[in-house]
């Protein structure tokens, strides 16, 4: 029995490098228990020293690119999960092609569900100015994720952001960026960051672009989950943006501008002029 320790930061490398010797030594599933960031240390063995990589492995890119994003979901069982495919990729032609796989049907859900909560890091992350001076600008968020998603999610605060230092906060792992290098240190609690003059900018902006005839409330839920309103500047205004929104647009529909009786009548000399003749 192998009792594979995996790190928090770092965990896509280190699974690919454990699978790799695993699976070239004929190591079944049944025989890993997968550690990850020591959550069984108690429960079980200690670390048995992996077997060296004998041989090349070859895996389908379709399965690189899946377990590279699984590797990051919350579920536990993601790496059993993972290695369990990998194992029977050795024989199965064409699994990776079978969408009434159960197994792999699970892992596609799982790899969907990071690629959205990426996206949710993208779109979410408000950062806050630090003012403490010198050549480069400095800037601190604190974020919540739903997955273990900094780390893939970081490279594009960094090619975003280049021109500043940065740091993005989260339970789990926390992201720097000083003087163009990207490191990644233990998560943390939720800092004392300082007001932003901005936000209250941001916050005029969003009511602006408000537009309550377009307000699907159940959409807008899905897209901007409550989960995320309270680190949200401009959520602090949304509560009363709905609640006003039914009463804004009836406005807006009796100020709408009408056409002249005039310019009705021409417009509609025009549509009869270019309406097709029949015999």
């Amino acid at each position: 029995m192998y009792t594979v320790p995996l790190p928090r930061i770092g965990t896509d490398e280190a699974w690919r490098d454990a699978a790799k010797r695993l699976v070239g030594a004929g190591v079944s599933p049944a025989d890993v228990l997968w550690n990850f960031d020591a959550e069984t240390e108690e429960l079980f063995a200690p670390a048995t020293p992996l077997p060296p990589l004998t041989r090349r492995i070859k895996a389908p890119q379709s399965f690189v690119s899946l377990a590279n994003t699984v590797a990051w979901h919350k579920d536990p069982q993601r790496f059993a999960r993972l290695y369990a495919l990998l194992w029977r990729l050795r024989h199965e032609t064409g699994l990776m092609q079978d969408r009434a796989d159960p197994e792999l049907s699970k892992l596609r859900q799982m790899e969907k569900g990071v690629h959205r909560c990426k996206h949710k890091m993208k779109a979410f992350v408000r950062f806050r100015d630090l003012r403490q001076g010198g050549a480069r600008r400095s800037f601190a968020a604190w974020f919540e994720p739903i997955h273990h998603s900094v780390e893939p999610a970081a490279p594009f605060f960094a090619r975003r952001f280049a021109d500043m230092d940065w740091m993005i906060a989260t339970p789990d792992v926390t992201a720097q960026f000083v003087d163009g290098h990207l490191s990644f240190h233990p998560g943390q609690p939720k800092p004392d960051l300082p007001k932003d003059a901005a936000e209250a900018l941001w916050g005029t902006y969003f009511c602006n672009i408000f537009n309550p005839a377009r307000l699907k409330v159940s959409a807008m839920t899905s897209e901007m989950p409550k989960k995320y309103w309270k680190n949200l500047p401009e959520a602090q205004h949304m509560h009363d943006l709905i609640a006003g929104a039914e009463d804004k647009g009836r406005k807006m529909q009796e100020a709408a501008p009408t056409l002249s009786p005039e310019r009705v009548d021409k417009i509609k000399r025009q549509l009869r002029s270019d309406a097709p003749t029949t015999d």
